[in-house]
This record gives C-alpha cells, structure tokens and sequence, in this order.
C-alpha cells in the first residue's frame, strides 16, 4: 500500500489541528508534518515556552482525544527543504487547493506515494507554495460555498486518496 503524507502548512487553529490528528489517524496516513506557523503538540525537545506549548497542547488534544499519541507527525520550520526532501524520496507532493490548474481529486488515479499539503483556513495555499506541488488536486464543490474546513476537506481527500485510489480491490463494483 502507498503512503500517504500530510503537510499542514500556517494552519491557525489547534482544533482543527487536533482534528486533522484524528482524521490522519483513522484512515491510516504514514506521518503528518507542521510547518510554518501551524500548531503542534509538545514534542520532548519542544522549543516553545512551555506554557505557551502547553496551552496549545490542550487546545489540540481537546480535538485529537489522543491520537497525537500515536500519529507519527513532526515539527519542520522549512517547507520548501521539506518538499524536496520528500520528492528526492520519491513521493509525489500534491496540494489540495482550487485552481486554474487543478484536477479534481476523483480524476486522480496514481498509486505513487503521496504528500497532500493543506494550507491556511481563509487564504488557501500561497501561489509560491503550489508551483513546488507536482500537481494541485480540488474536490469539487456543489453548492453556493466554494470551500469547506481544512479538516473536512483533508478528511475528504484523505478519504479518496485512501480507499478509492491506493485499495480499489476492497471496493465493491
């Protein structure tokens, strides 16, 4: 089975945070990373004044119900290092994003090891950000709203990515 790895980029909200923790957790993503001003759980050698670490630690774990226990997720300040690392490991490095050059997450059909990055809850990824990606995945939208949650969306994605592309022999036809 492909991995599957989340990079959670300049998220604000620690429950949505603790959320995507628990939605990583269910449907079996490998690692997620934290970067830029994202949130993330006190790690051993947290560098954050430990009440600051600790009140976001709360806050996360309030959403999480634990399972940044046994998530393996990581702290990187530098997202681009991070993105070549992952594509010199050959994982592919998919935004999950509306753009002109997106395709919608059901056209997508690869078995490659894939990093999905989120992106800020408002503004969406920064365009300097989605000329790293490989490619731009979007769900498509419905309604009158053109966005949902970064947790909904990621739980979404995630979900697509998971069962629909990487294990289609557990799907019924």
């Amino acid at each position: 089975m492909s991995k599957i790895i989340v990079i959670a980029h300049d998220l604000r909200s620690a429950h949505n945070v603790g959320s995507l923790i628990r939605t990583a957790d269910g449907l079996g993503v490998h690692k997620i990373y934290f970067t830029g001003y994202t949130p993330y759980p006190i790690s051993k050698n947290d560098i954050r004044l430990p009440h600051i670490a600790s009140k976001i630690h709360k806050q996360i774990v309030k959403t999480s119900l634990g399972a940044e226990e046994f998530v393996d997720w990581e702290y990187v300040e530098d997202l681009d290092s991070l993105v070549k690392s992952l594509k010199s490991d050959n994982y592919l490095v998919a935004a999950l994003e509306q753009s002109d050059d997106s395709i919608s997450i059901t056209d997508y059909t690869d078995n490659q090891d894939i990093a999905l990055i989120l992106g800020r809850e408002v503004e969406g990824i920064d365009a300097k950000i989605l000329k790293l990606c490989d490619l731009i995945l979007e769900i498509p939208m419905l309604g009158k709203k053109e966005s949902l949650n970064v947790t909904q969306a990621a739980a979404i994605a995630l979900y697509q990515l998971r069962w629909k592309i990487r294990n289609p022999d557990k799907l019924k036809n």
